[in-house]
C-alpha cells in the first residue's frame, strides 16, 4: 500500500479511477497491486510512504477489535470496507503542510540505517499522520447485526491467529512473473503448484488480494505500459508479447488498470520524451 504526499506542483494521474489532477495538498492512497502513473504538469514535488500489507491488516484488527474474532476476520473486514484501491485524497495545502515537518523526519529517520533504532519514533510520526489522513479515506459502510454481535467474541491475544503467507501462493505468483505471456489458466496453475483450483484462488487471494487470474490481468498491463514507454513496437505486437491474442480485450484490461488506453497512454509517454 502507497501514500503518496504531493508536497508542491501538480500532475495529471492515471489508474483505476481514470485519469484525475493531483496538485500540491493532495494524497494519493493506492492499495497493494495498484498500477498507477503521472503527467507531471512542469514539476511535481512528493514523498512516499510504503506501507506493508501485513502491518495495515493489523492496525484494522487492533482498531477494530471489538468487533473482530481474529486477524483473519480483520482481513475481510478490511477489504469490505477499504474497497477503493486508487483514491486521490484533497487534504488542502494548508492541512497538508502540517504534515510537512513529520514526513521529513520519517525520510531522514528511514534512510540514515537506524531503523531498529528510530522503530518508536517513526511510528509516533506515521500515527501523526495517520491521524491527519484517515477521515479522508473513502470507506464503505459495514453494519454489523445485533445477532451477529453477539456470536463475535474477540479471542485472547494469545490466541489470535496470524496466517503467514502459503509456500503454494507464494510459488504461483513467482511463475506469473517468470511468464506473465504463457497463456494460463487457474487449472494448469494450481496444478503446478499441486492444489486443486479452488484451493489455490483462496490462498492466492488472501496472500495478494486478486484471484491468480486477476493478478496475471495486473502484471500484463504492467508489461505492456513498460513496452509502450520504452520500446518502438506497435501497439498490437506489444499486446501479443505480454500475453494478449485479442487487442480489444487487451485494451479494455489495460484501460481497466491504468486508466488509459494503449494509444493514449503512448501518446502521453511521447510528448513527455
Amino acid at each position: 500500500m502507497k501514500l503518496i504526499f504531493v508536497r508542491s506542483g501538480s500532475a495529471i494521474l492515471f489508474s483505476e479511477f481514470g485519469q484525475k489532477p493531483a496538485t500540491s495538498g493532495d494524497v494519493v492512497l493506492l492499495s497493494a497491486n495498484t498500477l498507477c502513473g503521472s503527467e507531471p504538469e512542469g514539476h511535481i514535488t512528493v514523498t512516499t510512504i510504503y506501507l506493508d500489507t501485513d502491518y495495515v491488516i493489523d492496525q484494522v484488527f487492533w482498531q477494530h477489535a471489538g468487533l473482530l474474532q481474529d486477524r483473519l476476520d480483520a482481513q475481510g473486514f478490511a477489504e469490505r470496507v477499504y474497497s477503493e484501491p486508487a483514491q486521490i485524497l484533497r487534504l488542502g495545502e494548508k492541512r497538508a503542510g502540517m504534515l510537512m515537518p513529520w514526513l521529513d523526519e520519517l525520510v531522514e529517520r528511514s534512510i540514515d540505517g537506524g531503523f531498529a533504532r528510530n522503530f518508536y519514533r517513526m511510528q509516533a510520526l506515521w500515527f501523526n499522520v495517520a491521524h491527519v489522513v484517515a477521515p479522508f479515506v473513502n470507506v464503505s459502510p459495514v453494519r454489523i447485526s445485533a445477532s451477529q454481535r453477539a456470536h463475535i467474541r474477540p479471542t485472547l491475544p494469545r490466541h489470535r491467529q496470524f496466517a503467514p503467507l502459503r509456500a503454494e501462493a507464494r510459488r504461483a505468483a513467482e511463475l506469473l512473473h517468470q511468464a506473465p505471456a504463457k497463456q494460463w489458466t487457474l487449472h494448469l496453475l494450481a496444478a503446478r503448484v499441486h492444489l486443486s483450483p479452488s484451493q489455490l484462488s483462496r490462498v492466492f487471494t488472501d496472500a495478494y488480494g486478486k484471484t491468480p487470474l486477476a493478478y496475471l490481468t495486473m502484471l500484463r498491463a504492467e508489461n505492456l505500459a513498460k513496452s509502450l514507454r520504452e520500446t518502438d513496437l506497435s501497439i498490437e505486437t506489444a499486446m501479443r508479447e505480454v500475453g494478449w491474442r485479442s487487442r480489444g480485450h487487451a485494451a479494455q484490461q489495460f484501460r481497466k488498470y491504468v486508466g488509459l488506453t494503449p494509444t493514449r497512454y503512448r501518446q502521453l509517454t511521447l510528448r513527455a520524451s
